[in-house]
């Protein structure tokens, strides 16, 4: 046997000798500390949300479920199945006060009603419609969101947003369902929610009635049926305006369905529902009905208040209701989340496979800020100093005394023409008051931001009074409360 011979059997031993115990266990811990280390690092940059990153978080990104509220179960549809007590109600949101100048952002939310059980899920916001008033430009605009939508629930993670009213409720969060659902609604767009609205169907029904029906232009063949028994099977042909009473309309701004003639699935029923707030305000504020509707005001709140939730006044939602007035169509921008502003995607909730839209952030920002813009939805308020928008605003001012306090009505005069407000008259007494109150007559609005400071008033000290044919802008009826508050020297 030759020496080259010899070396290449060496070699193949040397080859075939085997691992020892000890080599096998650190290779093994190796290989899983290093396993274990690449998924880490893979969640820890996926997840990352100390610094902004571009992008959408992945649906495992919802944060440790242990250290959160209590979550229920949710089904197919992304529904939480819980059980809410009949006997509990969710703590109430705060009131807010409105001054009557600021911009102002209201989001309306459609319940989907039904009994709790199976996948149904009553309490889900199937209909989220986000509008937004700046009585200074006297612009406005709304924004539907799709009830699909795959966002960021605080406190929950990813979900649907049509679920965040359950949500709410569910946990006893402070607000509720509406508390959660509003916060949630401002983080994804990106600007304040000062107010929500939900308006029971049968609400929505006998509003529809008591101010006649609405009227809408149909581009295509519908065939409906509010009741669903074939009772009241109707028909809309396109290219004409239809009238619609109470039940029909809401049909018609529910439907959603192919197999109906209703094309584009929510974004198509989207933008009906808005087709149909625009013609509330069409109905409302016609010359005809409103003077009409404005002095049945408290009557018709008392009437539908019962199906009307919502943390508004009804004096600021009166005054809204008058400055809305003035808004003209052109200047009320409308927009839908579509297919074009975010992707489908397949998510697993629960262990079930589920379809879900997908944010395209840059896309929807465009839209925002093409319907919250100009202004800018956090800077609603014209810049400069207030007294001199107010004397820029020539609002013209009467003054009564309603104390016990000889000549505080001219006394109050005399200061008022200091700070360069126009008082065209003052000495007549209406009656003693403890409070001051404002009444408005004409929407000027940098005058009654300036007053409202000055006197101290809340909005329940506002009035607000249209009259055409009044000879001032706002009267003051001085109370009690101001005689301690005149400066000296007046």
């Amino acid at each position: 046997m030759d020496l080259y011979t010899l070396n290449l059997k060496n070699i193949r031993y040397q080859n075939q000798q085997k691992f020892s115990a000890r080599q096998i266990i650190f290779w093994s811990v190796t290989l899983v500390l290093a396993v274990s280390f690449f998924f880490f690092v893979r969640r820890l940059t996926a997840c990352w949300q100390l610094t902004a990153l571009p992008g959408t978080p992945p649906s495992y990104c919802a944060g440790n479920l242990e250290s959160q509220p209590d979550i229920p179960d949710l089904n197919i549809d992304g529904a939480p199945i819980i059980d809410i007590p009949s006997d509990v109600e969710a703590p109430q949101i705060e009131m807010p006060q409105w001054d009557g100048g600021s911009r102002i952002n209201i989001v309306f939310f459609g319940l989907r009603g039904g009994d709790i059980s199976g996948d149904d899920c009553p309490a889900c916001t199937d209909t989220i419609m986000l509008l937004t008033i700046d009585p200074v430009t006297k612009t406005a605009g709304m924004l539907s969101i799709p009830r699909d939508m795959w966002v960021n629930i605080p406190g929950f993670g990813y979900s649907r947003i049509n679920t965040a009213w359950t949500l709410g409720e569910g946990a006893k969060l402070p607000g509720g369902g509406p508390g959660l659902a509003m916060e949630t609604v401002s983080q994804f767009i990106g600007v304040p929610v000062h107010y929500y609205v939900q308006v029971d169907f049968g609400t929505f029904v006998s509003f529809i009635n008591m101010i006649g029906g609405i009227d809408v232009y149909v581009d295509e063949k519908m065939v409906l049926d509010p009741a669903g028994t074939g009772q009241d099977h109707f028909v809309l042909t396109p290219g004409d305006f239809r009238h619609l009473t109470g039940k029909r309309a809401l049909a018609y701004a529910r439907c959603r369905h192919e197999s109906q003639g209703c094309s584009g699935g929510d974004v198509g029923r989207a933008k009906r529902q808005q087709q149909v707030i625009m013609a509330i305000r069409d109905k409302v504020f016609d010359p005809i009905y409103f003077p009409e509707l404005l002095a049945q005001a408290p009557e018709i709140y008392q009437t539908f208040s019962a199906g009307i939730h919502t943390n508004m006044s009804f004096e600021d939602a009166l005054k809204l209701a008058v400055l809305a007035k003035d808004i003209p169509i052109e200047s009320i921008k409308q927009g839908v989340i579509d297919n074009n502003m975010a992707v489908f995607a397949n998510v697993t909730l629960n262990g079930v496979p589920a379809s879900v839209l997908r944010p395209i952030p840059d896309m929807i920002r465009i839209l925002r800020d093409e319907i919250f813009i100009p202004g800018g939805p956090l800077s609603p308020l014209a810049q400069g100093d207030a007294t001199t928008l107010m004397q820029a605003d020539a609002a013209r001012i009467r003054v009564t005394n309603n104390t016990y306090t000889a000549d505080l009505d001219g006394r109050t005069a005399n200061f008022l023409m200091a700070q360069g407000i126009q008082v065209m008259d003052y000495g007549i007494p209406t009656g003693w008051s403890e409070q001051t109150v404002l009444i408005v007559y004409s929407p000027k609005l940098y005058a009654l931001r300036y007053l409202t400071e000055t006197f101290g008033v809340g909005s329940n000290q506002i009035v607000i009074q249209p009259d055409p044919a009044a000879t001032v802008d706002i009267e003051i009826r001085i109370g009690e409360d101001w005689v301690s508050k005149l400066p000296t020297g007046y």
